[in-house]
Order: C-alpha cells, then structure tokens, then sequence
C-alpha cells in the first residue's frame, strides 16, 4: 500500500468513483465497499455517508490511467476471478472439483472411522481419568 495514492475511480465508479477509488487503494473489490458504504448509510448513518461521499468527491483527484494498470498488477486479492477467463476448460474445471471433493470425502469417511473406532473411545475414557 506504500506505493498506492488515494484517487477518485470514476470509470469504474457509478457515481463519482469514490468507492472504486477506495477500492483501488485497499486492494479491495469494488463492490464489498459499496456494500459496506450501503449497510452504513442504512444503519444511521446516512447523513455522515453523504457528506463524507462529496468531500471524497472535491477532495479526490480523478485517477489517471497509467495508475489503474499499475494497480492491476499490485493487487494480491483473486476474488470473482473466473475459471473461463484464465484458459481452463469448463472439463478440466470440473475434474478440478470432482478431485477435490474426493479429497474431502476421503478425509471425513477417515473422520468418521476413527470416531466409530475403538480406539476412540478408549482414548475418550483415558482422556476423562
């Protein structure tokens, strides 16, 4: 964040792209900060929001380009990033979840063996002295 400055996003805002703008310089997604902005508004504090929302608008300057490529890079969250989108074929996706869900359902049945076992409950008894 040392490289990051606060700027106004608003080709990617719907108003003035105060929210993008606060988006882009916490490495968030733009839309858990209109959501939280929203939940804020609705929960008392309205009045606050709206004149917190135009001060960030005369305050903040317009983003230029160059720094919207340059954050693209620098942001470490994946969320919303769409399988299709990095080249994987919606086969090899769904063999990716199938294997995975294997995976998962190996380590509960182990689970659920060892807590059906008797070693178990001589454990649980042991444990209780």
């Amino acid at each position: 964040m040392k490289d990051r400055q606060l700027y106004r996003d608003p080709v990617n805002g719907k108003l003035a792209g105060v929210c993008a703008g606060i988006a882009n310089y916490f490495g968030l997604e733009i839309w858990l900060v209109r959501i939280l902005v929203v939940s804020a508004a609705l929960l008392g504090g309205s009045f606050l929001v709206v004149v917190a929302y135009v001060a960030f608008t005369l305050m903040l300057e317009k983003q230029p380009y160059e720094y919207q490529e340059t954050i693209k890079t620098k942001q470490d969250h994946k969320i919303k990033n769409k399988a299709w989108q990095a080249g994987q074929t919606p086969e090899s996706l769904l063999n990716n979840i199938d294997n995975e869900l294997a995976r998962v359902e190996n380590g509960v049945r182990n689970i659920e063996a060892y807590v059906t076992s008797e070693s178990f409950k001589v454990n649980r008894e042991f444990s209780k002295l």
